[in-house]
């Protein structure tokens, strides 16, 4: 049964549960971290950790992309951020007074086609996998430049979308809105789009041939999109609504496994570790690794939402460290570290309570037992 509540008189909602509302039970078995294996693989790509950087500026550079791969996870270019807008992208960034006027000038400037072309060649020339993010608005229009100079994924994310709606949105060049299931038929590499808040809409979103969906919209402690918009994601209940979209698309298919990643309220191991377990295969993470001393924010974090020219959905977080306090990528990722706080060493917490729950892999602690705790958000 679903579990409801009455607001007034002839209405009633269901309830929904944050991560920080749900808590892991360990089982009587335990295994030590070194024989756990967090690995993850999406289509041909292998990836030692379940990670997948946040396509923002604040975190992903084309030097930064290639860190987050020495260490395990994918790193997600912004294709309309300002390495594609931009010839000396890294000196606009260290200029940048953060706000979200000044932000809304400098993303003003166009994205420049050849220039978002030079920057997927500069990921490929490193060697790294590439991947890159385009906006549901923008993919007709940017999509062939990205793909003519090979990527290993292409990201289509917005805040919340559907397949419905992104049929329906802003004419490309050809005269033709973005229909998803057309789109990512005609395309040789994997998709990943989102956000996706429900059962419905992740179902919908598989159907287009997605090789992965996002859920969530990203919240962090700068997010403004539930004043803005009244729109909320309960991230343990968005991802299990996702996975039993899952089981039944995979019924449906006769075995079409899609990936789910979840974006927004993740900032320790603890979180990561209970999304993977209500069902991500991965996790987005953005706020959680831009305090890292190479992150080209300069310990200030933004999402794309924060430069919208007319509704802004996030403000720019001081994160609140002198940059001889701020942490290595290295450390936040996999340790080791002498901060007790979970927010560093993410993975390495993640692979000890997979351990501690008595599994060795991520597919096998999706099974691990639930329970509603009663945290507070």
């Amino acid at each position: 049964m679903p579990d409801t509540v009455e607001i007034g008189l002839g209405r009633s909602a269901r309830r929904g549960y944050h991560l920080d509302e749900i808590a892991l039970v360990p089982m009587r078995r335990t295994r030590g971290s070194s024989v756990v294996s967090a690995a993850w693989q999406i289509d041909a790509h292998t990836f030692d950790l379940p990670l997948v950087a946040a396509p923002t500026d604040a975190l992903v550079s084309p030097r930064t992309a290639v860190e987050i791969e020495r260490l395990g996870g994918l790193a997600v270019l912004d294709g309309e951020g300002l390495w594609a807008r931009y010839e000396d992208a890294a000196g606009e960034l260290a200029g940048l007074d953060a706000d979200n006027a000044t932000l809304q000038r400098v993303y003003s400037a166009p994205v420049v086609p050849d220039l978002l072309r030079r920057r997927v060649a500069e990921l490929r020339s490193s060697g790294v996998r590439v991947a890159v993010r385009l906006s549901p608005q923008h993919t007709v229009e940017l999509a062939p430049h990205v793909l003519a100079e090979g990527v290993d994924l292409l990201v289509i994310q917005g805040t919340v979308i559907s397949a419905e709606h992104v049929a329906a949105s802003e004419p490309g060049p050809d005269g033709q809105g973005l229909n998803l299931k057309t789109f990512i038929a005609d395309l040789d590499v994997p998709v990943l789009v989102g956000g996706v808040t429900n059962y419905r809409t992740a179902l919908h979103l598989m159907r287009t041939g997605a090789a992965g969906v996002i859920i969530g919209y990203g919240a962090h402690l700068g997010s403004t999109t539930h004043a803005a918009l009244g729109i909320d994601v309960p991230m343990a209940t968005a991802l299990i609504d996702a996975a039993a979209a899952r089981r039944d698309y995979l019924d449906e298919t006769g075995g079409r496994y899609v990936h789910l990643v979840a974006y927004g309220d993740l900032a320790t191991g603890g979180d990561i570790a209970k999304a993977l377990a209500c069902g991500a295969d991965a996790v987005m993470l953005g706020e959680a690794l831009a305090v890292a001393a190479e992150a080209p924010g300069d310990g200030r974090y933004w999402d794309a939402t924060a430069a919208h020219p007319r509704v802004p959905r996030s403000a720019v977080v001081d994160l609140g460290l002198e940059p001889a306090e701020r942490p290595s990528l290295e450390e936040l990722i996999d340790g080791p570290t002498s901060d007790p706080s979970g927010e560093r060493n993410l993975f390495g917490a993640v692979r000890r309570v997979i351990g501690k729950c008595g599994y060795s892999t991520l597919k096998e602690f999706q099974k691990v037992e639930l329970i509603v705790s009663g945290g507070q958000r």
